[in-house]
């Protein structure tokens, strides 16, 4: 999967911190998501010498992370019931399950998928990480925070940079930003390209008065090819913030020529940096 497209998925669960996310720049939703950043299955599909109903449940479940990568959940929904149909005992399809109710907002239905997942596979980090953002959305922080703990603790988890970003998001909302930058400032360690750990942290700083500090993180966001409407606003309060006209007018005319029709852009017109 590609950068892009992998951004794509990680946006259907993850929510800046009071600010829709990457709809434009990534095409997906929860964005941060992302959210934030969820595993949707791929990972967990490998080839081995598996049952027939192994093998069948997983091309169910294959085509099932295609439908949900899409954004078709219906029909993403629809091959998992097969999948455990043909297979009940498969973790992954659970795992799967409980993300497509997390995006259908039936957050009863996706806490009950990821626990049955995790009765079949108690050391899957995608499901423990996946579980923690569906605690965090409706408000459960404390079993989040545990959750995600869990998750960067399982053997060979091969995501922690995705889970330190959920978590820093997760800690922020709890009304903890000094634990939330921590995390993030981790997650950004561990990928430093990543819009959302980029955009949330230079919001986090700017919010705190740091402005400094946002700079630096938003100009990395701002100069590369996942610059969308929304970076490019704050990059422009940030700029005006710290009097650097100049650099906030040239912000200003790349948000007016490529996102003309955006909010953010009827914010600079009007000059609501304050909003």
């Amino acid at each position: 999967m590609s950068r892009r497209r992998a951004l794509a998925v990680v946006a259907r669960a993850a929510v800046a911190l009071g600010v829709p996310v990457w709809l434009a720049a990534l095409g997906g939703c929860a964005g941060a998501g992302a959210a934030a950043g969820a595993g949707t299955g791929r990972d967990w599909i490998t080839e081995s010498d598996e049952p027939q109903a192994r093998k069948r449940a997983r091309t169910r479940l294959e085509l099932a992370v295609g439908y949900f990568e899409q954004g078709q959940t219906t029909v993403a929904l629809d091959e998992v019931k097969q999948a455990i149909q043909i297979d009940p005992t498969y973790a992954a399809a659970f795992n799967l399950r409980g993300l497509i109710y997390t995006q259908l907002r039936d957050l009863r239905l996706a806490e009950e998928s990821f626990q049955q997942a995790l009765r079949l596979d108690a050391r899957d980090g995608d499901t423990w990480h996946n579980l923690g953002w569906m605690y965090c959305q409706d408000g459960r922080h404390a079993p989040a925070f545990d959750a995600f703990r869990r998750a960067l603790e399982a053997p060979g988890y091969r995501s922690a940079a995705r889970t330190w970003m959920a978590l820093g998001v997760c800690q922020v909302r709890a009304g903890q930003p000094e634990p939330g930058e921590r995390s993030l400032q981790r997650a950004f360690e561990l990928d430093p390209g990543n819009p959302v750990v980029l955009y949330n942290l230079a919001l986090l700083l700017h919010q705190r008065g740091d402005s400094e500090r946002a700079r630096f993180y938003i100009r990395r966001l701002n100069n590369s090819e996942l610059a969308n409407a929304e970076s490019l606003w704050l990059g422009i309060k940030i700029e005006n913030r710290l009097q650097n006209r100049e650099a906030a007018l040239q912000l200003g005319e790349q948000l007016k020529r490529r996102f003309p029709a955006s909010r953010e852009a009827g914010s600079y017109e009007r000059g609501a940096f304050h909003e």
